[in-house]
């Protein structure tokens, strides 16, 4: 069974987008070598929404990863750079990445608003845009083990 992550991010302001993208890229560092991890695609939609999926050998690796690192450090910092923020976990049979699709059906059906201090009235009225084709894409692959 296979743990999927999908989550939602709309950063706020074009002032707080390096600091995002820096973080962003060292959690992408993290996650490529977490433990458990087995694949992923981060997409990113105009104005700054930014989409991750990543598949997980099981949810206790995924917890690992989101606790840990640079995950973590960055973490706190969403709340005042986003203000649009949501998640959604589910568990499939196979390892394969989903489509976008099957994430925005499950964001619809299963999706929870994270907190930010500074809700959008998108945020605010508890509705998550799905996600729109971009490309502006990109495949995460676990780092090969030595």
């Amino acid at each position: 069974m296979a743990f999927i992550s999908v989550t939602r991010l709309r950063v706020r302001s074009f002032v707080y987008l390096a600091g995002f993208l820096w973080d962003t890229a060292k959690s992408v560092r993290q996650v490529q070598r977490s433990s458990g991890f087995l694949g992923g695609r981060l997409l990113v939609n105009a104005p700054f929404v930014f989409w991750t999926m990543t598949v997980w050998q099981d949810e206790p690796a995924m917890n690992a990863y989101r606790t840990g690192g640079a995950h973590r450090r960055a973490m706190p910092k969403l709340l005042n750079w986003c203000d649009e923020a949501a998640v959604v976990h589910w568990t499939q049979e196979s390892p394969e990445i989903p489509a976008w699709q099957q994430a925005q059906q499950h964001m619809a059906e299963k999706g929870k608003l994270s907190k930010v201090n500074h809700p959008s009235p998108a945020q605010a009225s508890e509705q998550i845009p799905a996600p729109r084709p971009s490309r502006v894409a990109q495949a995460l692959k676990p780092a090969r083990q030595v």
